[in-house]
């Protein structure tokens, strides 16, 4: 730490040039993009539609910030585990004091004053709630109401928009204006069967199936239905039930979805007896609705909810709704709210203020990489990593689309960029592409196979360079592909997706008081992060910190710990895509395998 003397002796000379900078100077185009393939231009929205603008400000430390993480991270560093506090972290992502004094005096110079605007507990967001015509003059740029033609979803977005240029080194970005994604569960509908009937309970086969490269045994009925039960014994976990009063997991909801209760109930007493009873917390963020009606119970919501806290019971289970880019109804004239930011930044500010949140995080919901502008890309995937530093495990599901992008009709997929260019490429997602997060696919059946084509996604990131942590493994299996094969599809030098896999298809759930069996990534990552859960519970009793950032661990020591899928493979853009194979792999996206549990609660133990 620098002394107070120290730091007022490095920052003199910088009050001058903040002092200079702060003068008003023309503006100067800071971003600008091509408008996405599939919207088309709607009208203009009303002047007095508000909308809530976030300005981030540089994070100068964070390649400093990225190294504790990886070393508390790495089960062979000698500070694995030794997980930063929030304190430590907000000052290592704080930015420069010019870059608060610039920032501050232009905002103060358009008339706004401190109770106008909410400061990140680092000070490295500001957000404003303005009329557009406001945000119009700060930005000079010209808003309109964009459509999706094919979802017919709304959008108040921008193209481009300019800053006065002495700012641009001192605001990295402002949202909402140039982002386009649309922000979806990552589940294909396709595959929500009707609902659950007497008739498939009766015909479901006797006996069991035995793994005869693991050993494990499971009932055969599990390759008609996904249970509880099917899951435990799968993954090598039956009869292990956590304690740890520390260990706590977490599930986000957007988009109003809503978890409910009365099916939770449901789900405990067909699947989770001893759970009966018990509930979770709810925490609303920016609004985020709680809605009880069994009518408006969340397909997305109710499947996470019932087997991440079914599988970790009596872990301390929570579930945030976030409220955020309801859509824009252009038809009005009077605006229905405030037009927020993407929710993912809406429940990272949140939760980057939450001095102690849940240990292991699921989330079910992504984006096309190509949707979401790169610089919001890295700076929301800057803010995953400070959860990881703090000890969280994150993980995301991988998608749904194969090697395509999952919009169009697989057998007729096209995979074309939205960079104006109208190339032909593979779409990876986004959050799953951040290499601070833990991407997870799918598989189905016992013994394990992927998951069927068009039903997992991933690939490899045109954002993010492939992280150290994958050179060994992901340079492997480059190596075994055919020379040139998918040449300028992919970016080989990103960074793969997913990391791990799990089961995800025939999830046996219940949603408005009846049953249905469910699939997709969606189902996988709320399953796996159960399992996190339940080794963060091994350790915590060890007196051992959480696992935190899992990539490290499973990458290293972990892959041992891990039932390898071989059988695959992912077609899509009118191409059979990426096959399995020994080892991490993209094929079918099941990365390093799924868990097994038996072996990664040794693991987890061992210096």
């Amino acid at each position: 730490m620098l002394s107070f003397c120290r730091i007022a002796v490095l920052l003199s000379p910088l009050l001058g040039i903040a002092q200079a900078s702060s003068i008003p100077t023309a503006h100067k185009v800071k971003e600008d993009v091509s408008v996405p393939r599939g919207w088309v231009k709607y009208g203009e929205p009303p002047a007095n539609h508000r909308v809530a603008l976030k300005i981030a400000l540089p994070q100068p430390n964070f390649s400093e910030l990225e190294r504790h993480l990886y070393e508390v991270s790495d089960p062979d560093h000698a500070r694995y585990g030794h997980h930063l506090s929030k304190e430590e972290v907000e000052e290592l992502v704080a930015p420069h004091p010019e870059s608060l004094d610039t920032v501050n005096k232009w905002l103060s110079s358009l008339g706004f004053t401190d109770e106008d605007m909410v400061r990140s507990p680092a000070k490295d967001w500001i957000t404003i709630t303005i009329p557009l015509s406001k945000a119009e003059a700060m930005l000079d740029t010209k808003y309109y109401v964009w459509k999706h033609v094919e979802s017919g979803d709304y959008l108040v977005r921008t193209t481009s928009y300019s800053l006065p240029s002495n700012l641009h080194e001192h605001i990295e970005l402002v949202q909402p204006t140039t982002m386009f994604g649309r922000f979806k569960p990552e589940k294909s509908t396709i595959f929500k069967a009707t609902p659950f009937s007497n008739t498939l309970t009766t015909n479901l086969k006797s006996g069991s199936i035995v793994n005869a490269a693991s050993g494990v045994t499971v009932d055969a009925s599990c390759n008609q239905i996904i249970t509880l039960t099917c899951l435990q014994q799968i993954y090598n976990a039956v009869g292990f039930t956590p304690s740890a009063k520390s260990n706590s997991i977490g599930i986000t909801g957007y988009l109003e979805q809503f978890a409910n209760m009365q099916d939770l109930q449901l789900f405990f007493a067909d699947q989770q007896p001893n759970a009966v009873n018990s509930t979770f917390k709810v925490i609303s963020v920016a609004g985020g609705l709680n809605n009880q009606s069994l009518a408006d119970a969340g397909d997305e919501a109710d499947l996470d909810v019932q087997f991440a806290f079914g599988i970790s019971h009596p872990v301390s289970p929570t579930f945030f709704t976030t409220a955020g880019r309801a859509p824009f109804i252009p038809d009005l004239d009077e605006p229905a709210g405030d037009d927020e930011n993407e929710p993912y930044t809406t429940w990272l500010d949140f939760i980057l203020s939450m001095p102690n949140p849940p240990l292991a995080i699921s989330t079910s919901y992504g984006d096309d990489e190509q949707t979401v502008p790169f610089s919001f890309a890295q700076r929301t995937c800057a803010q995953f990593a400070q959860l990881g530093a703090r000890g969280v495990s994150l993980m995301f599901s991988s998608g749904d689309g194969g090697v395509g992008d999952g919009d169009e009709d697989p057998a007729t997929q096209t995979c074309i960029t939205n960079n104006g260019l109208n190339q032909t490429k593979f779409i990876p997602g986004f959050p799953a592409s951040c290499p601070f997060v833990t991407a997870v696919g799918g598989t189905s059946h016992f013994p394990e196979t992927a998951v069927s084509t068009f039903f997992s996604g991933g690939g490899f990131s045109n954002f993010f360079a492939r992280p150290s942590y994958q050179d060994k493994d992901v340079s492997a299996y480059l190596s075994k592909l055919p020379k040139g094969l998918y040449a300028g599809l992919f970016n080989p030098n990103g960074r793969g997706i997913p990391d791990v896999a799990a089961q995800s298809d025939l999830f046996k759930v219940f949603i408005g008081g009846q049953a249905f069996l469910i699939g997709g990534t969606s189902a996988s990552s709320p399953a796996f992060t159960g399992f996190v859960a339940l080794l963060n519970d091994v350790r915590l009793n060890a007196g051992l910190p959480p696992l935190g950032f899992l990539n490290p661990f499973l990458y290293s020591k972990g892959f041992a710990g891990l039932n390898d899928i071989t059988i695959g493979n992912n077609g899509g853009c009118g191409t059979p895509g990426f096959n399995a194979s020994t080892g991490w792999d993209p094929g079918k996206f099941t990365g390093l395998g799924t868990p097994n549990f038996g072996e990664l609660r040794k693991l987890v133990l061992s210096p």
